[in-house]
């Protein structure tokens, strides 16, 4: 996993006081970075490449790139709308002068180039964007081009906001190290891929300690088995309780099942035309290694509800459970709660931590999901959305891997099952909701049919052979 910063000022200043790099030179490796991004995407000496600069460092970062880019490329089209006002920006622009590197006056007549780079804020965005600045962001989305952001599109604030508009970029190179602006909800559709680019000292030498990460591929571990001496029992058992929404809770079921659970039972109040390997119950079988809940539960008596949750076994609790007060009487260790961002605010509320909108709480996910972390740091929350936030311990981890593919009715209720498979393997809270997520996502990720099509069954086939 790699570590994700809110800010990073402090890291900068750290090269220059503790290992004697000053700022041109780090500028210099930033601008290299953008330049190796164009190089992949372009290697032809007459493609046309359009740098977009601002008044600060960023614009300082556009115009080194624009001196690198100088005779390797036949058209480089270097516009500064404004004047330049950081000191660094000022020497590099002396610098592209003395270069005669040309600058062009407006893009109003450029429909197409190839490339269009974005250096206009980045990450030092603190206030509105005044009206000139909205109308080339606007220019620059609809011209034709592959394009590329330094450090932060462009109209994407230091929260990760965005109040008016935002460069749409296919990539994001930023600079030294992973910013959370880039990875709320919001944002997803601008950032495109994203990229670090090192500014001169190997990662472990620039970063420092964090709360937030970015999770990766190589986070998710597999429950192979490696026992040669086992038996079903070796590898748990969940119970799935399914309610008024029989399809949640049988979609769960089929994913435990698949995910490497030895035994998975269906708890039913009567008997279901499930697959013959999930068997079912009307009470939790005495061999339980873990519980999911809340799945299509509606209606659902309250001393039942009760005598499943007092169990100390290994829980997911999901969907309707958050609308239950009962659910505050079991916020301890092993348990993994899963809610989307409705479902959050309703157990905000009920924790009496927050009382939000959806609204408000899509605007500020980090900030609410670090509140009921700090005041639970025993649970595993997962918070879904287009990237997946996962919370234990006053830690939050990013999957980012998340896409549209999986907004479909069903999607969720596999993930539960997922995770409760896990759980009933012997994976502590967190390890199961890291690994579960990742699996659920890359999954989606690798899908080849159309984008629409996906279903719940296609989800844990993909498991299958993952």
């Amino acid at each position: 996993m790699q570590k994700v910063f809110t800010h990073i000022g402090f890291l900068d200043e750290k090269c220059y006081s503790k290992y004697n790099l000053s700022e041109d030179i780090l500028m210099e490796h930033a601008a290299l970075a953008l330049k190796n991004a164009i190089k992949k995407e372009s290697k032809e000496y007459n493609s046309s490449i359009l740098i977009c600069c601002g008044v600060g460092n960023n614009a300082a970062d556009g115009i080194t790139l624009a001196r690198l880019l100088q005779n390797e490329y036949k058209n480089i089209y270097l516009y500064i709308p404004f004047e330049v006002k950081s000191s660094m920006a000022k020497l590099q622009l002396q610098r592209a002068n003395l270069l005669g590197i040309k600058q062009i006056n407006n893009i109003s007549s450029i429909n197409k180039v190839d490339i269009v780079v974005d250096c206009l804020f980045g990450s030092g965005l603190n206030k509105s964007l005044d009206k000139t600045t909205i109308e080339i962001i606007e220019k620059l989305n609809n011209i034709e081009a592959f394009k590329i952001s330094c450090d932060i599109p462009s109209g994407i604030d230091v929260n990760g906001k965005i109040e008016t508009c935002a460069f749409i970029a296919h990539k994001t190179v930023t600079m030294g190290a992973n910013k959370l602006a880039l990875f709320t909800d919001i944002v997803k559709d601008y950032v495109g891929k994203i990229e670090v680019a090192n500014l001169g000292l190997a990662k472990e030498m620039y970063e420092e300690e964090t709360d937030i990460f970015l999770l990766e591929q190589t986070d998710m571990k597999l429950p192979f088995r490696k026992q040669k001496n086992s038996h079903k029992g070796t590898f748990g058992h969940a119970a799935i309780v399914i309610g008024c929404k029989k399809g949640a809770g049988t979609i769960a079921c089929d994913a435990a099942f698949s995910f490497g659970s030895g035994l998975v039972t269906a708890i039913v109040h009567e008997e279901l035309a499930l697959p013959c390997h999930i068997m079912q119950s009307h009470k939790l079988p005495l061999n339980t290694t873990s519980i999911a809940i809340g799945m299509g539960l509606g209606l659902y008596n309250q001393d039942e509800l009760k005598q499943i949750l007092d169990n100390n076994i290994a829980k997911v609790i999901d969907a309707d459970m958050f609308y239950e007060e009962i659910i505050l009487q079991h916020l301890k260790s092993n348990v993994v709660l899963t809610p989307h961002p409705k479902e959050f605010c309703s157990l905000l509320k009920l924790t009496k931590i927050a009382d939000i909108s959806i609204e408000e709480l899509q605007n500020n996910r980090f900030k609410y999901l670090k509140e009921f972390t700090l005041k639970y740091p025993q649970v595993t929350i997962l918070l879904k959305g287009a990237n997946t936030l996962i919370a234990n311990n006053n830690k939050i981890f990013i999957n980012y891997f998340g896409t549209s593919v999986l907004s479909k009715g069903g999607s969720g209720d596999v993930l539960s099952g997922l995770i409760a498979s896990l759980l009933a393997q012997g994976y502590g809270s967190l390890d199961a909701a890291i690994t579960a997520s990742l699996a659920h996502t890359l999954v989606a990720k690798k899908y080849k049919k159309n984008s629409y099509s996906l279903s719940p069954q296609d989800l844990i086939e993909g498991i299958k052979i993952l």
